[in-house]
């Protein structure tokens, strides 16, 4: 399997130079050449281990890594990192949650950044090479990306988030980190702008060859990647408690990397019916497919603070295949988005012709709505109140907008858990008025001594501090 970018001026890369790449030298995002169907594996593979399914799904989109050493990195990375597993399905009430935050920094961003990390250090110790990662984070990312990475040999790396708009417990989790590889920075600014910052920074070559300059957010295709398996294995669990043929998907998200790696699973062949894509107030991902308009709007501070975000980096990997692959038509669209913060895409004829009934969609295999505060704090309170479990802000956006979107279809449906509620005790506090939201990990971080930097909002103030942290 090779790599392009989505912006087609880079020569096709494996696997590996796409991990450090990160962000395409052209300014695009890299998506592999083809999508393999694995329609004819779906029996074989359903019975296998979370580790055992990762091989099978990664081995096709990985040509330059032996099968030995692949599967050696993946029994690393999944293994008592996440107790009791990586993926756990629950049913609760009408709905199945896929837990995903049992990683060690209790969102699943773990599940793709354990694997990043140890994907970094088995590349640099084959290339006696260093590697200086820029991040940016909403919220969880930040976290699980150092969690990923510190300590680890040949690697500094350097997070951005933005000041005061990440919850006090996720701003802690990175923080208290006292590794001499990780540099937390925090921004006078929005998520936007810290994204903005680090692909102005990628995208200057000379600086990025020179001070070897990598990505952990969901623009590295190893992120996206790592996430299809968590949908096989949902899927497959869930086939096998309730018979179904097919199942729906809901999905939380403001970057669209987590739906994007669903989406990539059902182009596979895994039988997803739909899925249902939820944002918060931010809801730029929302109107798209609803009317097939991406357009920027006033950025809203909500209880999901890692939704909270107006540019979607990964909207530009599904746009191309939107576009048929066709890069100079995507270069045209993105070009005019970064002149006037909007872009138009017409529905798919599919959509178009769908029943008066159902909600409206450019595209039928995608429905989205919005979970508003109001929504998220009466279903925490609901789900709590009705059958004792927690949901953080972020999963409860979702499933306000699952329930809301059930256009009494039959097919299970799916809710994808983004973060333990412990991450988030007084949008818990608020909704139940009760202190619920604890957990060992997170209580053991109040009294640890923080280490972070306050930078402006300024490119050149980032890339000043990373020269002088290097040198």
């Amino acid at each position: 399997m090779k790599y392009v970018s989505t912006r087609g001026q880079i020569e096709p890369v494996e696997f590996q130079d796409a991990v450090l790449m990160g962000l395409a030298d052209d300014g695009g995002l890299i998506v592999p050449e083809s999508i393999p169907d694995v329609s004819d594996r779906l029996v074989a593979w359903s019975s296998l281990s979370y580790s055992d399914l990762a091989f099978e799904v990664l081995r096709l989109f990985i040509g330059d890594i032996p099968d030995a050493d692949l599967k050696s990195l993946i029994a690393k990375t999944y293994g008592p990192a996440f107790d009791p597993a990586p993926a756990q399905t629950v049913k609760v009430g009408p709905i199945y949650i896929l837990e995903l935050w049992h990683g060690p920094t209790l969102a699943f961003k773990d599940i793709a950044l354990q694997l990043l990390g140890n994907l970094f250090e088995y590349i640099l110790s084959r290339t006696k090479g260093r590697l200086n990662i820029l991040g940016a984070t909403s919220g969880d990312t930040g976290s699980a990306a150092i969690a990923g990475c510190r300590g680890r040999a040949g690697i500094d790396i350097f997070i951005m988030h933005p000041a005061g708009r990440v919850s006090p417990i996720q701003q802690r989790q990175m923080t208290t980190v006292p590794d001499e590889n990780v540099h937390n920075i925090a921004v006078a600014g929005n998520f936007d702008d810290c994204q903005r910052i680090m692909k102005t920074l990628a995208a200057d070559l000379v600086f990025k060859r020179k001070y070897s300059l990598g990505a952990v957010n969901s623009v590295n295709w190893a992120r996206v990647l790592a996430q299809i398996v968590y949908y096989f294995k949902a899927v497959f669990d869930v086939r096998d408690q309730t018979g179904a043929e097919r199942v729906r998907v809901e999905i939380p998200t403001g970057n669209f990397g987590d739906i994007l790696a669903g989406w990539y699973a059902r182009q596979m062949g895994l039988p997803i019916s739909k899925l249902i894509l939820a944002t918060n107030e931010n809801d730029i991902l929302t109107r798209f497919f609803s009317t097939g308009e991406y357009s920027t709007g006033r950025l809203i501070q909500t209880l999901s603070p890692s939704m909270d975000i107006q540019v979607a980096s990964n909207f530009e990997r599904y746009l191309y295949y939107r576009l048929d692959c066709n890069a100079s038509r995507l270069r045209a669209l993105m070009d005019g988005f970064a002149r006037t913060g909007s872009l138009r895409v017409e529905a798919d004829s599919v959509a178009a012709n769908t029943a008066a009934t159902a909600p409206m969609s450019v595209d039928p295999a995608i429905l989205a709505g919005v979970g508003t505060q109001d929504d998220v704090l009466a279903t925490i309170r609901k789900y709590h109140e009705q059958y004792d479990y927690l949901l953080d802000p972020h999963t409860a956006v979702g499933v306000a907008v699952a329930e809301r979107l059930e256009v009494e279809d039959v097919d299970p449906l799916i809710c994808l858990s983004t973060a333990h509620p412990a991450k988030f005790p007084e949008a818990i506090k608020k909704a139940t008025g009760q202190d619920l939201a604890h957990h060992p990990a997170i209580d053991a971080l109040a009294n640890l001594p923080t280490r972070c930097v306050e930078l402006p909002n300024d490119i050149e103030a980032v890339r000043k501090f990373i020269v002088k942290t290097i040198s």
